[in-house]
């Protein structure tokens, strides 16, 4: 035999190079769990993989907005629900007024409380510093108030984010009405009021009452010729009508807002529920693509493994006829 050409022994060794290779790769793909970590592996399922986790990234953010929303908007719901108590309760004061014989005086003090208690209400319903059911400076109240809800991967490869829009009616065109008090108080600069139910003299307006009746002024508005609810002893019977059915107008608008954050709410919820789920499947769809089987892995690993073993004796059998021919020789 030729002690120059080793075609045994090269042979062996090729083979237990390519099993150690093997045994690399599949040990990698049991360490990191994916059998496409990088884009050598797959180039195709490794650029779908990475696309889908940046949205699934951008995903969580919206559920973490939708999240703080809710909060917000359940806040601003029960805000508005303990609004509606109150203003109920004035409503059933003032009838009670209209009673022979009722002390218009202590109803009076009542009311100031009841008044002081829904501003109380207003502004503490409020989460993380921001309250829906106030209306300051820093909001356009013509412009909707919007939520992030969606996160959107167009066919052409754009994206969007989707919104949910709080908004009662259509920004007005002209005139403003009192359907237009979207808020339970205005408090802007600038303004009278108009756009907070509690606030608006276009109740009375509306309703053509002698006095420009209001259940709470704006602190910043422009409340000239504007009055307060409430009762002294020489308040008359016509006033006391007048004032009923502004409170009964602005009850009727109270109830429109609490149905629209109530919707709102729901329509949280049931985004908050599909995003959700749109993350999992995401991430059911990402592993399907790039996570390693790992009961597979663990097969192919002991086969591996035992084909090492067998390639290092057909290696050691290949090197022994060398330390035939040595043999012969050790006595030279």
């Amino acid at each position: 035999m030729s002690i120059y050409q080793r075609t045994s022994v090269d042979a062996a060794l090729y083979v237990l190079r390519d099993i150690n290779r093997n045994m690399t790769v599949t040990q990698n793909h049991i360490t990191t769990g994916l059998r496409v970590e990088k884009a050598q592996d797959n180039a195709a399922y490794w650029s779908v993989a990475t696309t889908a986790r940046s949205d699934n990234k951008a995903l969580s953010a919206v559920q973490d907005a939708l999240g703080m929303a809710a909060a917000t908007m359940g806040t601003a719901s029960a805000g508005v629900d303990s609004v509606i108590d109150v203003v109920t309760e004035i409503k059933a004061k003032l009838v009670a007024a209209t009673e022979q014989g009722v002390d218009k005086t202590k109803v009076g003090e009542e009311l100031e409380q009841l008044k002081a208690q829904l501003r109380s209400v207003s502004e503490g319903a409020g989460f993380n510093n921001d309250n829906w059911i106030i209306l300051d400076n820093t909001t356009t109240p013509t412009q909707p108030r919007q939520i992030p809800a969606s996160f959107i991967r167009n066919s052409d490869g754009t994206v969007s984010v989707g919104m949910l829009s709080y908004h009662i009616d259509i920004p007005p065109s002209g005139a403003t009405s009192s359907k237009d008090a979207r808020y339970v108080i205005d408090d802007r600069a600038g303004g009278t009021g108009e756009y907070g139910v509690l606030t608006s003299a276009y109740f009375a307006t509306e309703l053509g009452t002698t006095q420009t009746w209001v259940l709470t002024k704006s602190k910043n508005g422009n409340t000239a010729g504007q009055v307060e609810i409430g009762l002294t002893a020489t308040t008359s019977k016509k006033d006391l009508s007048d004032m009923i059915s502004v409170v009964d107008a602005a009850l009727g608008q109270l109830t429109t807002v609490g149905s629209a954050f109530g919707a709102l709410e729901k329509r949280i919820s049931l985004q908050d529920e599909f995003a959700k789920n749109l993350s999992d499947n995401l991430t059911s769809g990402i592993g399907r693509l790039v996570d390693a089987d790992m009961e597979a892995e663990s097969s192919k690993l002991r086969a591996l493994q035992t084909q090492q073993q067998l390639g290092l004796q057909s290696l050691n059998i290949a090197n022994a006829s060398y330390d035939k021919i040595r043999q012969l020789f050790q006595n030279f």
